[in-house]
């Protein structure tokens, strides 16, 4: 069969469908109109004489055919973008489009801080950030990248350090302290109000402590879970209960006395911030700028 220029933009659309399972998330990263997609993919459809997905007002699934197709063309296609990539490095000015999934406290900290730099260096590149605490495939979710502490990144996946490992803290307010007394040892908790986290895998995280070779995990009491730290935090700084925290996102709380650490001698060390991709793909030029800035300016060390 020959092809057409068509076919190939067209190609690609079924690709990015495939990919979202959602015309209407695919017309967006394509940058054209929902109705406009469903037309070429139905051309498509009636030049390849078989139907690749199936649709309802609910769902897109890929057909046999469909599922073929896609199988047969994604690392082709990956390849013509990697090597498209490759023009970047006789470019005055760096170009490209990188996508980054990220939890609540590497936005915050890690990247918040070094994306003025980034955008002042390479104008010319666009960066998306996803901001979400689950523990997604991010290939399948079409993201070129992760960020995720150290000891919860995929082992299928190739990983860079981006920060130092991090301090992780009890701390709670001078109010509920003076009022509830302040835990010595980590059984103390049991008759503590605290407040619990939801992590990526959904489970409830059982709080961790160190000392010397001792080690502790702990399911903890309390009435309130969140799966967004900042939100606990509102809560703790107004005396509702402890909360186990990373140290970066109670710095300046613990700075200026709104918060106080309690079981600082069973606080332990946790793994930094990594980012990951996968080993089957080039890295795209913009995605190794973003690290290597981050790698330079060190906002949480490394």
């Amino acid at each position: 069969m020959q092809l057409r220029r068509s076919d190939l933009a067209d190609l690609s659309y079924f690709l990015e469908i495939a990919k979202h399972r959602n015309f209407r998330r695919a017309a967006i990263e394509l940058g054209i109109g929902a109705s406009a997609l469903s037309h070429a993919l139905r051309s498509l459809e009636e030049r390849l004489g078989v139907r690749l997905l199936n649709r309802t007002s609910r769902s897109v699934t890929l057909t046999a055919a469909g599922e073929a197709l896609q199988s047969a063309l994604a690392q082709p296609f990956d390849e013509i973008g990697s090597a498209l990539d490759v023009l970047n490095r006789f470019r005055d000015v760096p170009m490209g489009r990188v996508r980054l999934s990220v939890p609540t406290e590497a936005a915050e900290f890690l990247v918040g801080p070094v994306m003025a730099t980034f955008l002042e260096r390479y104008p010319e590149v666009e960066i998306e950030f996803s901001v979400n605490n689950r523990m997604i495939d991010v290939i399948e979710n079409g993201y070129d990248a992760g960020i995720r502490y150290g000891g919860t990144v995929p082992q299928d996946m190739v990983a860079q350090r981006l920060s130092a490992d991090i301090p992780w803290l009890v701390v709670g307010a001078p109010s509920y302290l003076d009022r509830m007394g302040t835990p010595v040892n980590p059984g103390d908790l049991q008759s503590h109000r605290c407040v619990k986290i939801r992590i990526g895998d959904e489970s409830i995280y059982r709080w961790e402590f160190e000392r010397g070779d001792e080690k502790i995990e702990i399911n903890v009491p309390g009435g309130m879970t969140v799966d967004q730290g900042q939100i606990g935090l509102v809560a703790v700084r107004d005396g509702a209960g402890l909360m186990y925290v990373a140290e970066p996102m109670v710095r300046k709380d613990l700075r200026d006395g709104t918060l106080r650490t309690v079981l600082e001698q069973w606080a332990p060390l946790g793994p930094g911030f990594h980012i990951y991709y996968s080993s089957r793909r080039q890295v795209p030029a913009a995605l190794r700028l973003f690290i290597d800035l981050v790698r330079e300016l060190r906002p949480l060390g490394l």
